[in-house]
């Protein structure tokens, strides 16, 4: 996967919505602690755009069992993408006003689930009004789709399997802050620090200071210094959300990924999973 299959430019969906076949476009606008992201969207948002509500749309309801985001089911997901108006042979472009980590969850789950044509509009909304595009107010109304979804085109692992990983042969990934890898701080988990063995790695290296994603081959350096080169790659973040920014970032490096769902609230839940602090 390269970063033409990852992101889409402005230019290149402006172009494309003046098309014959204009993409579906969703808004993920999600921030941990800012539960308001509907009304953000409806202040403003990409013209025709549908908002998708991460916390009940692209994930099942929280268990300490299985983490704060769990997967949705498939049936659940596939309901979702037809209220949005995803039809058999959509283009989706996914987007928000947090670098893309919100929207990320959303282009995975959809590629997940089978779509092939899903991108991230690099640099959001913030890009968006940045080359001077109208935005619109209030809800979208899209005629709703026929998806069909299948489910288990990119790959998971599960939490016993990452606790029996080598870390000869397997490279784990924590994308979360620094601070909260380290245990200096945990807002929402039961325990701070990190699974055992996972290397720092933070979605917000991902990024410029514009929240764009960085070059294919600074993204490649960035990875391979961290010993993603020669191993399978498992990523992680505090509940699946972020992880998935991560997995889209490795894509555009070449670098093929597998995410951890559960991540480290379900990790940290289960008190017989050892938890580790500091580097």
């Amino acid at each position: 996967m390269t970063s033409q299959q990852v992101l889409i430019t402005v230019d290149e969906l402006v172009e494309a919505m003046l098309s014959s076949r204009p993409p579906v476009v969703l808004d993920v606008r999600w921030q941990l602690g800012d539960p308001a992201g509907g009304d953000h969207y409806r202040a403003g948002h990409l013209p025709g755009a549908v908002f998708v509500d991460l916390d009940t749309e692209l994930a099942a309801p929280a268990t300490a069992e299985a983490g704060r985001h769990p997967l949705p089911e498939l049936a659940d997901l596939q309901a979702a993408a037809r209220r949005w108006g995803v039809g058999v042979g959509s283009r989706v472009v996914v987007y928000d006003d947090w670098e893309g980590k919100a929207a990320a969850r959303a282009w995975w789950l959809l590629r997940w689930g089978g779509l092939t044509d899903v991108t991230i509009l690099d640099g959001g909304l913030g890009a968006w009004q940045a080359a001077g595009m109208r935005v619109s107010t209030g809800n979208a109304t899209p005629r709703a789709g026929n998806v069909v979804l299948t489910g288990g085109q990119l790959p998971t692992i599960g939490i016993d399997d990452v606790a029996a990983a080598d870390a000869a042969s397997t490279l784990l990934l924590d994308a979360r802050a620094p601070e909260r890898f380290r245990g200096e701080t945990e807002p929402v988990d039961p325990r701070p620090g990190h699974i055992p063995g996972a290397v720092s790695a933070p979605t917000g290296a991902n990024v410029t200071a514009d929240g764009r994603f960085r070059p294919e081959a600074e993204l490649r350096d960035r990875f391979g210094a961290l010993g993603a080169a020669d191993r399978e790659v498992v990523v992680y973040c505090g509940s699946g959300v972020t992880a998935a920014h991560q997995i889209a970032a490795l894509a555009i490096a070449g670098i093929p990924a597998t995410l951890f769902p559960g991540s480290y609230s379900q990790w940290s839940a289960d008190a017989a999973r050892p938890v580790a602090v500091g580097r």
